[in-house]
């Protein structure tokens, strides 16, 4: 049993299972924020464009309510607003995956033109001579000293 909870934290502690924890999250958190934008902005607009209240009201019903039977709904309109919620986090991710691949764009960009410029200051800088020539020089100082 040890082994297990060793393994399982192992498991847990490895970076892309964090990394796929706070994914999870933030697109729980995401997807509010997309089905308020879907709900509070987009389907008014289409309901102000059909003339009715809300997507809804685009739904056709097959079979009136009657004594003991449920209506029968074809729901157009909840499909409708289905797709549309679809399209905007399709949207909104491609636009973020984006802006984030032009990000990383730039940033290697940036470094490699900060090694290119590291490098061309160490080709710049005065070269000294070698541990061969200075060694070379001190010897021929001692000979002449002896």
């Amino acid at each position: 049993m040890k082994k297990f909870f060793e393994e399982f934290k192992t498991f847990i502690s490895r970076g892309n299972v964090m990394d796929m924890a706070i994914g999870v999250i933030i697109g729980g958190a995401f997807g509010a924020i997309t089905s308020s934008l879907v709900a509070d902005v987009v389907t008014p607009l289409l309901a102000a464009l059909f003339q009715s209240p809300n997507t809804d009201a685009l739904n056709i019903t097959l079979r009136a309510a009657s004594e003991g039977q449920e209506p029968i709904v074809l729901g157009l309109g909840t499909f409708i607003g289905a797709i549309i919620n679809f399209l905007v986090i399709a949207l909104v991710l491609f636009s973020v995956i984006k802006a984030m691949n032009k990000a990383k764009e730039l940033a290697e960009k940036a470094l490699n033109k900060k090694k290119e410029e590291e490098a061309a200051a160490a080709a710049e800088e005065p070269k000294g001579p070698t541990t061969e020539e200075l060694l070379t020089e001190i010897l021929a100082e001692l000979k002449k000293k002896a």
